[in-house]
């Protein structure tokens, strides 16, 4: 295990366990999807660019390969050492999203892994004002959420570019709108699974949070509308 295991949260598997409940071979083992194609139509060439949550770097190695400057940032020891050996010389820094306050801003800040729907209202909060604080007024904050009926079509799964199978297993209401969801992540060799809690918000929750941050919804960037651009609210 990494760190005391958050309410609600549980991983089982080999190696490393992150308070949420994550893997962290997992991570370091998944391939990358379309998500450095998203963001990069989506925001200027060569922009400096904080990814919050950033993993093992599964999203970060691409990201730099491209030509961004990346600030990597993650609470978990094992997670950034993990995005160290996977991106030599990348920047990374290890703070919980809510409490980051680098004193610098970007041209660009990513908020990806659904975590936009943590269970707790104030945590939500926090992680967009975390956003709203370190980008720049004329910049752009990517956000990934869950897709329409996220929670409804269960169970469910995909094959990952890495080489595992990724099922959602179940996604069952625990009160006050939130679901308790099970993932199973199965390669080969070896089984994790990670249990988690998700708030489903729809669009007007979404918007309403955002605005609360002084943010605001610039365009959504995948026919899905998984991933959104919001730009700060100033005046």
């Amino acid at each position: 295990m990494s760190g005391r295991m958050r309410e609600g949260h549980q991983g089982t598997g080999p190696g490393a366990i992150t308070p949420d409940g994550c893997a962290v071979d997992v991570y370091r083992r998944l391939g990358v999807g379309r998500e450095p194609d998203v963001i990069e139509a989506a925001v200027p060439a060569g922009a400096s660019l904080l990814e919050l949550g950033c993993g093992a770097g599964r999203v970060t190695r691409p990201l730099v390969d491209r030509g961004f400057a990346v600030t990597a940032v993650d609470e978990s020891a094992e997670m950034l050492a993990a995005v160290r050996e996977r991106v030599p010389g990348v920047e990374t820094v290890r703070s919980p999203i809510e409490s980051l306050r680098l004193e610098r801003r970007f041209d660009v800040v990513m908020l990806a892994s659904f975590l936009v729907h943590t269970a707790e209202h104030a945590e939500r909060q926090a992680l967009l004002e975390s956003c709203r604080r370190h980008v720049r007024d004329d910049g752009c904050v990517l956000i990934q959420r869950e897709g329409e009926g996220w929670h409804r079509q269960v169970p469910r799964e995909r094959e990952d570019p890495g080489g595992c199978t990724v099922r959602i297993v179940s996604s069952d209401p625990v009160g006050d709108g939130v679901n308790s969801v099970l993932a199973e992540y199965v390669f080969p060799d070896l089984r994790w699974t990670q249990t988690f809690l998700s708030r489903p918000l729809g669009a007007a929750e979404f918007e309403r949070y955002l605005g609360e941050a002084g943010l605001a919804v610039d365009a959504v960037l995948t026919d899905d509308g998984t991933w959104v651009r919001a730009r700060p609210v100033t005046g």
